[in-house]
This record gives structure tokens, C-alpha cells and sequence, in this order.
């Protein structure tokens, strides 16, 4: 089922948005604390914090995209300091 996904880095806090059309979260974690993820691999190990479930991938994208926009991480950061860091 496609999802978005945020992972957060243990070693530097940093945080990954991604989207996937097939492969669950816990897959997507598991590639990118294998370093097998060019763009997250000097960060590894990883975390997952919050993952959302999509019908289409076209609806998982837009939202990836979204998140990835200003308003989108001003939104993350709100999630992650009220408390509301898991969601499937």
C-alpha cells in the first residue's frame, strides 16, 4: 500500500521525508540503516516517527511533496512537539 513516511536520524536529528508505492515503512527503515539510500546513508542509524497510508501513489506523492514545502515542516515540527509522531 503506498505511504509517506518520516524517518528521524539518532545520530544527527535530521529528518527524511519519503513516499513508497509498495514497500511498507518498516522495509523503507531497514534500506536506509543499511546505507542502501544514497541521500541517507552518512546518517544512519534511523528512526521511524510517523507514517501515513494512501490509497494511490499520486495522493502518498502530493503529500510527500507537501510535507517537503515550508508549510509541511512547520506542520512535522508541530506534530513532533505536541506529541502526535506516530500515525498509520
Amino acid at each position: 500500500m503506498p505511504c509517506v513516511y518520516i524517518i528521524k536520524s539518532i545520530k544527527t536529528n535530521r529528518l527524511y521525508i519519503g513516499s513508497s508505492h509498495k514497500n511498507s515503512p518498516q522495509e523503507r527503515l531497514m534500506n536506509h540503516n543499511a546505507k542502501k539510500v544514497r541521500s541517507t546513508k552518512f546518517y544512519a542509524p534511523w528512526t521511524l516517527i510517523i507514517f501515513e497510508k494512501y490509497n494511490t501513489y499520486t495522493d502518498a506523492r502530493k503529500r510527500e511533496l507537501f510535507l517537503k514545502s515550508g508549510v509541511g515542516r512547520k506542520l512535522i515540527m508541530e506534530r513532533c512537539q505536541s506529541g502526535l509522531m506516530e500515525q498509520s
